[in-house]
């Protein structure tokens, strides 16, 4: 079976959901036509020439990156500038070009969790977990005979879906009684008449966002025409998704030993893993975060962790939060902690029936670095 670049954003999107993306960021498809095939797949961190020449060379008819190539707004993309040299090049070579950065970053398993693995964290959860889907609860009092009825209105609306299940619902039997007046039209009993019904209580979930769709669901299928019902407003709960992951290791560490762990761990860049804090503390509890993660250091201190591991760490901001109590923080480079994430997409797309490769070489910037003499 052929993969178009459909099928393939598709499952990109299901694992790496763009409603993650943060409102600033320029995630999906950059260049390419859903209707191709997209068989071949070529995965790196950023896009350079030298991606777009291995692409070029190996066929590939996707590459998926994980920086946006785009990121900030541009009037065009001529091929004398060096964004639209390379978005140029890949359509004249029938490739495609499509990035997941926040998205990637956020989604369980994403950016953070193969950096997790790669230092060999276990019992990994968010460090800045993402708040759950914001979901009504819907009470209907419902005629036993038509449960399913309303209930099947309902599911069609959107309502009764928790994760990976569809058409939830839990309910119990209990005793209606209404008395009919002037003007009213009963479905059951008539008007001046007390009248007592088996009803189920039947509960659902469902997003909020679609609350009126909902209610036009269950008005058009209950058999009364002023149905019971109540909706309450559940109260936020964090997800397992967000920005970084906290774990531990199974053997502790001292910080010195840890930091060369982590260098031993990460692919090879140009400069080495630094850190910061007592070489002879004890390292256990650890938290990580692919890429630029110093506006996350006030979150892993105040998580308790031991040690926090990412890349582009200032020195004002690590000065200040471990004159604030901060814990160890180790700075592994941009490139080297996002850099896991590949192979991660790559055996996601390669279960999807795709030829995926991962470009190797590091396209951190950053490639001469001064060596003193020992």
């Amino acid at each position: 079976m052929t993969r178009t670049l459909a099928d393939v954003i598709a499952r990109l999107e299901q694992a790496y959901p763009v409603g993650l993306a943060e409102s600033w960021d320029a995630v999906g498809l950059v260049c390419g036509d859903p209707d191709e095939p997209a068989e071949r797949v070529l995965v790196c961190v950023d896009v350079t020439d030298a991606v777009v020449d291995e692409a070029v060379a190996t066929g590939a008819q996707l590459v998926l990156a994980h920086h946006p190539l785009l990121m900030r707004g541009v009037t065009g993309v001529g091929a004398d500038t060096p964004k639209g040299r390379i978005v140029h090049r890949l359509i004249r070579s029938g490739c495609g070009l499509y990035s997941a950065h926040t998205n990637a970053d956020k989604a369980r398993p994403g950016v953070s969790d193969a950096l997790a693995d790669a230092i060999g964290l276990v019992d990994t959860v968010p460090l800045n977990a993402e708040p759950s889907q914001t979901l009504d609860k819907w009470v209907v009092m419902v005629p036993e005979g038509n449960v399913d009825q309303v209930s099947e209105a309902m599911f069609a609306a959107g309502a009764g879906a928790i994760g990976d299940y569809r058409d939830c619902r839990w309910g119990v039997v209990g005793t209606g009684q209404f008395l009919p007046v002037g003007g009213a039209s009963p479905a059951i009993g008539g008007v001046g008449e007390l009248t007592r019904v088996d009803e189920e209580r039947m509960e659902m979930v469902a997003p909020r966002r679609i609350r009126s769709d909902v209610f036009a669901a269950l008005a058009g299928a209950h058999p009364y025409e002023e149905p019971a019902f109540d909706v309450f407003e559940q109260a936020a709960v964090d997800s397992g998704l967000g920005l970084g992951r906290i774990g531990r290791l199974p053997v502790p560490m001292r910080l010195d030993e840890f930091v060369a762990h982590v260098d031993a761990s990460l692919p090879t860049a140009a400069w080495p893993v630094r850190g910061a804090g007592d070489p002879a503390g004890m390292i256990e509890t650890v938290a990580v975060c692919g890429g630029a993660g110093d506006s996350l250091v006030s979150a892993a201190s105040r998580a308790g962790v031991d040690a926090y591991v990412t890349g582009d760490l200032r020195h004002h901001v690590v000065d200040e939060a471990r004159r604030d109590g901060a814990p160890a923080l180790i700075d592994a480079g941009h490139w080297s902690t996002e850099y896991p994430w590949c192979a991660q997409a790559a055996a996601l797309l390669t279960d999807f029936g795709c030829e995926t490769n991962v470009f190797a070489p590091p396209t951190d910037p950053f490639g001469v670095v001064a060596r003193r003499p020992l």
